[in-house]
């Protein structure tokens, strides 16, 4: 895939009440592994996160968990993960697999999902990196952020190019297809920002 050759994937640790979003961290595992692309997430073995890791493993993909110390003490490491990195905090969760990412990817989440997407997408904004920023739709899974994220800009508390850092894409397929055509890194127009 066009010079990316790794992804950061933010996701719930929980199965959601859809049976479409663990449909869709599945066959996203599968897609990244069959594409060569490494994994990089938070490490666990539950939810969406398990799933995940678990279709990537399945299908000989390469997967790099990044989980706090403290949540390896709850017993939520995926025991699978052979390259399994752990971190002194959350904050230096997001940071390493920041660095470790070519792009980033939000499957369906809750506040944790959340926290790391806007925290992705306020640092891309602040040009702290410039890769892709992809939120995959899932029955409808992302309309409460993107409306956050408009209304704050109706509200002229941001800007519009909060609305440029990412995409949306619309369901696993549409996503491996959009991944598949990056150039690997190349910046929106934030210049409004």
């Amino acid at each position: 895939m066009a010079g990316i050759n790794s992804i950061a994937v933010f996701c719930a640790s929980r199965p959601g009440a859809r049976p479409a979003y663990l449909a869709a961290a599945q066959a996203l595992g599968e897609g990244l592994a069959a594409a060569g692309i490494r994994l990089v997430y938070g490490g666990g073995r539950i939810g969406l996160m398990g799933a995940l890791a678990d279709a990537a493993l399945a299908g000989g993909g390469t997967v790099t968990g990044v989980i706090p110390a403290f949540l390896v003490a709850w017993e939520v490491a995926h025991p699978g993960v052979r390259d399994m990195v752990v971190t002194d905090s959350m904050h230096s969760r997001k940071q390493i697999m920041a660095e470790r990412a070519d792009a980033f990817v939000m499957l369906p989440g809750g506040l944790g999902t959340l926290d790391e997407i806007v925290e992705i997408i306020t640092w891309r904004m602040l040009r702290l990196h410039d890769k892709p920023i992809l939120l995959c739709d899932v029955e409808g899974s992302t309309l409460p952020l993107r409306s956050a994220i408009d209304t704050a800009i109706a509200e002229g508390l941001a800007t519009d190019a909060a609305r440029a850092a990412f995409e949306v894409v619309e369901g696993v397929p549409a996503l491996l297809a959009r991944l598949q055509s990056l150039p690997g890194g190349a910046a929106a127009d934030l210049s409004r920002s």
